[in-house]
């Protein structure tokens, strides 16, 4: 066998995401990621002190491979259009990366490795920004994540089966972006049209009139 010396943390970790995908998280092995590196177990522990440590440095390899995704989505488009293609790479990336996306956004990663994590936050709310504003870009972000997270959650959970719209995913982006513009009116916009409610006492008027003369 080699000697660890000859073995460095990426070889590794590739190693590890190779194994991810084929036996998913709950099966995955460090005596059997050892074995498949020819190395002794002991050598894992050199660069990973545990399973947990091994399981975060996934994540943070997960969200470096999710924003490298998004940033070819997203460019030299223009905001619209690069929010619309981040999504169907979001969508994509989570559906060929299963396992590896659930390591990523499972509740357990230290802190200590989230910087991957933060740059993929960071990137997304610069893109988000472009269209919705400072004062709205993160918590737009949030509302975009969550319905792109949602949408892979069910597609997993086959909760649709074959009867799924197609073009859900598509009414769920036109809702967030109408979202948006709506949040971005004037209140007065938002109220119902004072001729409206003229007409309405107008018509109230008339139905009064109609009952004293009856």
């Amino acid at each position: 066998m080699p000697y660890p010396s000859k073995t460095d943390r990426q070889t590794i970790l590739s190693a590890a995401v190779k194994q991810l995908a084929h036996v998913g998280i709950r099966d995955l092995s460090l005596r059997n990621l050892a074995a498949s590196l020819e190395l002794a177990p002991n050598a894992i522990y050199r660069y990973f002190s545990d399973r947990s440590a091994l399981e975060a440095a996934l994540a943070s390899e997960a969200a470096r491979q999710m924003e490298l995704a998004l940033r070819r989505a997203a460019d030299g488009r223009e905001p619209v259009t690069a929010i619309r293609e981040m999504s169907s790479a979001y969508i994509k990336f989570a559906k060929d990366n299963r396992h590896l996306y659930d390591v990523m956004m499972s509740p357990h990663v230290p802190k200590h490795d989230a910087i991957q994590h933060q740059s993929l936050w960071t990137f997304t709310v610069e893109q988000v920004q472009r269209i919705a504003g400072s004062d709205l870009a993160a918590q737009a972000s949030v509302a975009l994540w969550a319905f792109l997270h949602g949408a892979v959650a069910l597609e997993a959970a086959e909760v649709f089966g074959d009867s799924k719209p197609a073009s859900g995913i598509g009414f769920g982006l036109d809702s967030w972006f109408m979202a948006l513009t709506t949040r971005g009116q004037p209140k007065e916009a938002l109220r119902t049209k004072p001729t409206n409610r003229k007409s309405k006492r107008k018509v109230s008027a008339r139905e009064s009139s109609a009952r004293r003369g009856r």
